[in-house]
């Protein structure tokens, strides 16, 4: 850590908490965003209590009575700040947003592995950065505090599978060159190999990876005719792995091998 954390602007440090322990009702000027790692308990916000379990995010702004009282072992994160370190745009639309009001807020599945991330680069940058450490920090703030402001305008519970087909759709759709199976996917998307095949059939009534063979074929097809690239060239780029798996996969959805298909095209 590059300073110490009571006379930082910018803070992220580990608190654990034993069973039954209780943290006296306090409050702080800075601001305090928690994330709980492991174990459950309960967090009292200016005398409204909240149950809180591994994932859920505590949002406290300044000036807020706030405890914490364990029921299991737990290990939060905490990163406190102050506004005054960002530039005008983080300060007076981001931060009164996400501090609008204090709560204990559960991200989708798909917002909070994006969280986790930013968290890891944070106390990575910390511990480990250069000069540009802060300036790093600042930026990944600035990125969590968007994610968690845009999640308030995001669809109810009960169409978040909805949100999720169409996050699975738009990770194939813009990185289908680099995913080699559904593992890759399912992954990225912190969700069960199982659920994202279940939904996106639901949805589309194909498998993902059965999309994107269907995305990288339809970009095959037009490189074939608007480029004089070499087709080995063309499946490379497009993330086919073996040129036979290509060559085959290309003649049982289109009829005719890839040369021939540039041909008939071109002819027309």
């Amino acid at each position: 850590m590059k300073t110490d954390k009571q006379q930082a602007l910018i803070s992220l440090y580990e608190s654990k908490h034993n069973e039954k322990e209780k943290v006296k009702s306090h409050e702080h000027d800075t601001y305090q965003l928690l994330y709980t790692l492991k174990g459950t308990g309960i967090c009292t916000l200016n005398h409204q209590e909240y149950a809180i379990a591994q994932d859920n995010f505590i949002i406290i702004p300044p000036e807020t009575e706030h405890s914490i009282a364990a029921s299991s072992k737990m290990t939060v994160l905490v990163l406190e700040f102050e506004a005054d370190i960002f530039h005008s745009d983080v300060k007076m639309e981001l931060i009164p947003e996400v501090f609008r009001s204090a709560r204990v807020q559960k991200l989708s599945t798909f917002d909070s592995s994006e969280i986790r991330q930013l968290l890891r680069k944070m106390l990575y940058e910390q511990s480990y950065g250069d000069n540009l450490w802060e300036t790093g920090i600042k930026i990944y703030m600035a990125e969590l505090f968007f994610i968690i402001a845009r999640s308030f305008h995001e669809p109810s519970q009960t169409d978040i599978n909805t949100l999720r087909v169409e996050q699975l759709k738009h990770y194939i759709d813009t990185r289908y060159f680099d995913i080699k199976n559904a593992e890759d996917i399912a992954d990225r998307m912190d969700m069960s190999k199982r659920y994202i095949q279940s939904i996106f059939k639901e949805y589309y009534n194909s498998t993902p990876m059965q999309y994107l063979t269907e995305v990288r074929l339809g970009l095959v097809k037009q490189m074939l005719v608007d480029t004089d690239k070499d087709i080995v060239s063309i499946c490379f780029e497009v993330g086919f792995e073996s040129l036979s798996t290509f060559y085959r996969l290309f003649k049982n959805n289109v009829g005719v091998p890839p040369n021939m298909y540039r041909l008939t095209q071109r002819e027309r």
